[in-house]
């Protein structure tokens, strides 16, 4: 599994959940959804692979999704597959934030589409709830601070 450095977003005491996640695009099923409880969690959606399946035809397949983070919600293309030329595509790096739709917008597929679901929980401890602004116990007034900081009306 690969490793993300998320310490520039997220703080050392939160949790970090990883799911795989994938689906199945073909005649059928156009679309897929992927959704999320509204449990009030930070989730991402980490698209890693989009793939042709082994029985699919040596047709233009093309991949869209849709998101809160797409243009006015329409969906955008994001990959264009061929078993006889490009039957697979790594998109590491596209993230997106539930909910997110796939559309199979041509081809007849299947093609899988595979993810990973970060879940972020931040780690309250029952200290850092009463503790003041800073979880420490204190609520500024218990502080000492130096005279030449006197002008802030602390002394």
């Amino acid at each position: 599994m690969d490793t993300l450095d998320l310490s520039s977003i997220h703080s050392k005491e939160d949790k970090l959940a990883f799911v795989s996640w994938g689906c199945e695009l073909d005649m059928e099923r156009r679309s897929c959804t992927f959704k999320v409880k509204d449990d009030l969690l930070e989730h991402l959606l980490f698209l890693r692979t989009i793939s042709l399946g082994a029985e699919a035809k040596d047709e233009l397949h093309v991949i869209a999704v849709e998101s809160r983070s797409t243009y006015h919600g329409d969906p955008v293309p994001i990959a264009s597959l061929r078993t006889s030329i490009l039957p697979m595509i790594n998109v590491n790096g596209l993230e997106f934030t539930p909910p997110v739709t796939f559309i199979l917008k041509a081809g007849t597929g299947p093609v899988y589409i595979c993810a990973q679901h970060l879940t972020l929980e931040e780690d309250l401890e029952e200290d850092d709830l009463d503790g003041g602004p800073f979880g420490d116990g204190l609520d500024g007034e218990d502080l000492n601070y130096p005279e030449e900081f006197s002008y802030l009306g602390r002394g």
